[in-house]
């Protein structure tokens, strides 16, 4: 199964951005510019989710949506993969079981908007993720406080990292998270889609 996954080396850091991607806009590609240089990553891959369980609408077509993450993204330290698809797993803490023994001495970190921190106590097995890998949370207009207020960051409030210190993130033990904030791109897929512009 490894050799249909993308390459990592024992010691690299790698951030994962989950999400239906649905579609992929610029909006993706800043935050994970972001997470690149706040939480002192090597690479970011996008997990490009054949469905969001947490939605009743099902996404656009996953061939067509992979093509549209690869067609946007403009860096050569982040990579669209379609990791979950072909583990066939439905939830992110699954995907985590699957992915992270594949590739000892690789140091993980699960990226999300603040707005999916909001939402976070909703998730399978929320707790087992926060307890597998460490969690980098970056800004989204108007989330922030938000997010900060949410069951999932009350409940982890003492392991929370102090932003000044979000760098060292991905070499701390799980369970640990980090939120940082700065300049924003005020766009989404739901705004997309509404717009026309995108139709499943």
């Amino acid at each position: 199964m490894r050799h249909n996954l993308p390459h990592a080396t024992q010691g690299q850091t790698i951030g994962l951005l989950g999400g239906s991607f649905d579609p992929p806009h610029a909006g993706h590609m800043h935050i994970s510019r972001q997470a690149l240089r706040r939480f002192g990553l090597d690479r970011v891959w996008w997990l490009v989710s054949p469905g969001n369980p947490l939605k009743v609408d099902g996404p656009a077509d996953f061939a067509r949506r992979m093509a549209a993450c690869r067609a946007i993204v403009d860096h050569p330290r982040i990579a669209a993969t379609d990791i979950e698809a072909r583990f066939g797993t439905r939830y992110t803490a699954q995907t985590l079981a699957r992915l992270l023994p594949l590739y000892p001495g690789v140091r993980f970190v699960w990226l999300m908007g603040a707005d999916n921190l909001a939402e976070f106590h909703r998730w399978e097995d929320w707790r087992g993720i926060l307890a597998s890998v460490p969690v980098g949370v970056l800004a989204r207009p108007g989330q922030v406080v938000r997010a900060g207020l949410s069951p999932a960051a009350r409940s982890y409030a003492p392991y929370r990292l102090p932003a000044g210190q979000s760098a060292a993130l991905v070499h701390h033990k799980a369970p640990c998270w980090a939120m940082v904030t700065g300049p924003t791109v005020d766009i989404s897929s739901t705004q997309i889609r509404g717009r026309g512009e995108w139709v499943r």
